[in-house]
């Protein structure tokens, strides 16, 4: 099974829109097919972002919904400790919580739709950096 840490914007994009790929993504967690690494730093942005306002507005759930969403991700979560602090990697500062839990957890993929952002520290750590549409497609064969 796939070890794979989700990047915030696949999670918003997974609560946007059911029949994208990101939320199919978010299907196989809760099948158990994938097994998502996470933070506690990691896991306290997805509640921030998808609590806020506009967010709530684009995907249209109760702050209730955001908790019951977000207990159950928990529930299939690994959780990682940060030992190493790799700072800086990137250009953009918000992403290292990102990076820092894929590499202190060993995750297999860093599942994101910023290839782009990560791509040269995934060289560097060894690190594939996929889309959610490239990780199903990898899946599947």
């Amino acid at each position: 099974m796939l070890r794979v840490v989700v990047d915030t914007s696949v999670v918003v994009a997974a609560l946007r829109s059911r029949s994208g790929a990101s939320n199919a993504v978010l299907r196989h967690v809760a099948l158990r097919e994938l097994t998502p690494l996470a933070t506690t730093a990691l896991f306290l942005e997805y509640e921030d972002v998808l609590r806020r306002p506009e967010q709530r507005l684009a995907h249209g759930l109760t702050v209730e919904q955001i908790d019951q969403f977000l207990a159950a991700l928990a529930s299939a979560c690994e959780p990682v400790d940060v030992r190493f602090h790799w700072r800086p990697q990137l250009s953009d500062p918000n992403d290292e919580m990102v990076l820092e839990a894929a590499v202190n957890g060993r995750a297999d993929r860093l599942v994101t739709h910023n290839t782009r952002d990560f791509a040269v520290a995934g060289i560097t750590f060894g690190l594939p950096i996929v889309t959610p549409g490239a990780l199903l497609l990898e899946m599947r064969s």
